[in-house]
């Protein structure tokens, strides 16, 4: 997976409650790179922030001693990171404790609430509960994925602005699929939903057919963090698939109201 290039900085801005006395204005500017773009090297968070590798590495490893940011080796996945032959890049990435309002009282509630939910109304209570707030994110985010323009890549870019704006640390990065086959990958850093979403997965499945809808091309949700991912990450093909051409004796499906066409390989040609 090869990340987009450039990267804008996230502002400083003062740590919430929680995350220790050392919480300063450099090191929440380093932990926003991470949710956003993780995983990510050290070298590229210091390339987005303007700041020395080693500044970016003590501020790493003191939120590793924290529980909000973990390490993995990863050969070629994180951007900026040139390597040595054999040896992976280390890379970054958050964990859910650092994404605000992920540990909250807040996400206990709604995990009751649907619970409850659950009990007096069944599953299909949830589920219509997940299908009403996609709704809600179709009609809140089409206006600006409309006006971004005609392209798969334009309308993907603009759902993950939209998304970052919400607090979902929303992100897009190219992908090489081996298919040729040109796809980017929507990731969400962060997910105010995490504890519900956890208990409850039918959100993640509502809202990755709204993003299907939003974007007009079949999409494919890879992981959540609700899953225990570090994003959650949705496939977008940067183009819908070419329709298959019909065989012989295929049965051609028509608009309602018409009927079945069957190709034939006698002289008449198509029977009707």
């Amino acid at each position: 997976m090869k990340p987009a290039g450039s990267t804008r900085a996230t502002a400083p801005s003062p740590g919430p409650p929680g995350r220790g006395d050392g919480a300063t204005p450099t090191r929440e500017r380093v932990l926003a790179v991470v949710v956003e773009h993780g995983p990510v090297t050290v070298g590229r968070v210091a390339e987005v922030l303007g700041l020395t590798p080693a500044g970016v590495r003590r501020h790493l490893e003191a939120m590793a001693l924290e529980g909000l940011v973990a390490d993995r080796r990863d050969r070629g996945a994180a951007p900026g990171a040139p390597g040595r032959p054999g040896r992976p890049a280390r890379a970054w990435t958050a964990t859910p404790p650092a994404a605000p309002g992920t540990g909250d009282g807040h996400g206990a509630l709604a995990v009751d609430l649907l619970d409850h939910l659950a009990e007096t109304a069944g599953p299909e209570g949830v589920r219509a509960y997940a299908r009403r707030r996609a709704q809600q994110l179709r009609e809140r985010y089409a206006p600006a994925v409309a006006a971004a323009g005609p392209t798969v890549r334009e309308r993907a870019e603009a759902l993950a602005g939209a998304l970052r704006a919400d607090g979902y640390a929303g992100s897009t990065r190219p992908v090489d699929t081996g298919t040729g086959v040109a796809a980017v990958q929507l990731c969400q850093g962060r997910c105010p939903l995490h504890a519900a979403a956890t208990a409850h997965p039918e959100l993640c499945s509502a809202e990755a057919e709204a993003f299907s809808d939003l974007l007009g091309v079949g999409t494919h949700r890879l992981a959540t963090i609700g899953g225990g991912a570090h994003a959650c990450t949705t496939h977008v093909p940067l183009a819908a698939p070419a329709p298959r051409p019909a065989a012989r004796g295929d049965r051609v499906r028509t608009r309602p109201g018409t009927q079945t066409r069957t190709t034939s390989s006698s002289p008449e040609g198509h029977r009707r």
